[in-house]
């Protein structure tokens, strides 16, 4: 099997991941997981379509990871790999789905308005 690619996004971070038959070796941005994610629920989050899919010791994967922070980027990662492994297996795909793996979240932060403190919120009213 050839080495599978993919990307996912969640609010502004991206990631790219390549994942190859090995022995479970994660490396992000060059660091091994462990490194790069010293917060378990981050690692846990990160590995879940690895573990739904029974596969934490069979695949190698490679992550290339910009933008957002920390909690963006442990979504990103998990869409990414879902979507890979999704495509090495149908029945994985199937997992991955039942799973709610492959669903890209949506939500993004809300732009400031003007005339604004924030996006939604004002500053103080005096009525004199």
């Amino acid at each position: 099997m050839k080495a599978t690619w993919a990307t996912g996004r969640r609010k502004t971070a991206v990631a790219q991941v390549r994942i190859l038959p090995g022995n479970g070796k994660v490396s992000i941005n060059g660091s091994d997981i462990n490194e790069y994610f010293p917060v378990e629920l981050y690692r846990i989050n990160a590995l879940k379509p690895l573990s739904v899919t029974k596969n934490e010791s069979k695949y190698d994967c490679l992550i290339r990871v910009k933008g957002g922070g920390k909690s963006g980027q442990t979504g990103a990662v998990q869409l990414a790999i879902a979507r890979a492994i999704g495509k090495i297996d149908e029945e994985f795909h199937n997992a991955l789905r039942d799973a709610g793996l492959l669903t890209r979240d949506p939500r993004m932060v809300e732009r400031k308005k003007y005339g604004q403190k924030k996006a939604r919120k004002r500053f103080q009213f005096s009525k004199r």
